[in-house]
């Protein structure tokens, strides 16, 4: 389960400066939820990640499982985002502690424009909880909070119902196609969005307004 579709190419794509700053102040994380609670990413997070990463059933809609050593990579992107936007994907887990995966925001490009984006992976044993969903909108949330951007977007592969279906649970509809790739070798990507000003709490218009 994940809407991020672009990595190893994000690694190298430039930053949307100055897009959407908003009153963000570096370093914020979402609130925990009921469940979940999140927390940066670190080096000493490699084992966890590179299971992660590394699960075929988790990676379905990428082009491949993640290795090891791309799963460091990942880390650094992220810590990268951190340094740079004061924000990226977080590790989230249990408020015991207990590793669940990760879910945060990144710029992404969609047809050439740069998008913030709610992306989100959960270990398979643990999918099908809604625990994606929580932590995606708690993300939502801070973006909307912040005023981090105008608007929020998921890209998710097209044959990736269950990503689809936490995109539009946290009050997503389909926008448009995205026929960049990212570079992850997807020849076409669906985007879902919705509004992020403080004034709205709906979605975007799009061709598909499906609750």
């Amino acid at each position: 389960m994940a809407s991020v579709c672009s990595l190893p190419a994000v690694l190298t794509r430039g930053r949307a400066v100055g897009v959407g700053a908003g009153d963000y102040s570096a370093g914020v994380l979402p609130a925990a939820t009921p469940r979940l609670r999140f927390r940066p990413m670190t080096s000493g997070d490699l084992d966890d990640m590179a299971r992660l990463l590394g699960d075929p059933r988790v990676m379905e809609f990428y082009p491949a499982p993640k290795t090891r050593d791309e799963a460091a990579r990942w880390i650094a992107w992220n810590e990268e985002n951190y340094a740079a936007d004061g924000f990226g994907l977080w590790i989230i887990e249990t408020l015991e502690g207990v590793f669940v995966g990760d879910c945060g925001l990144t710029w992404q490009d969609v047809n050439g424009e740069p998008k913030l984006e709610v992306g989100y992976h959960v270990r398979t044993e643990l999918q099908g909880r809604g625990l994606a969903t929580e932590a995606a909108a708690a993300c939502r949330d801070l973006a909307r909070e912040h005023g981090i951007a105008d608007e929020l977007v998921a890209i998710i592969h097209p044959d990736n119902t269950s990503s689809e279906r936490v995109a539009r649970k946290i009050g997503m509809t389909r926008l448009d196609d995205d026929h960049g790739g990212g570079g992850g070798g997807i020849a076409v990507r669906t985007v879902l969005g919705l509004r992020l000003d403080r004034a709205s709490t709906g979605p975007l218009g799009g061709s598909d307004s499906t609750p």
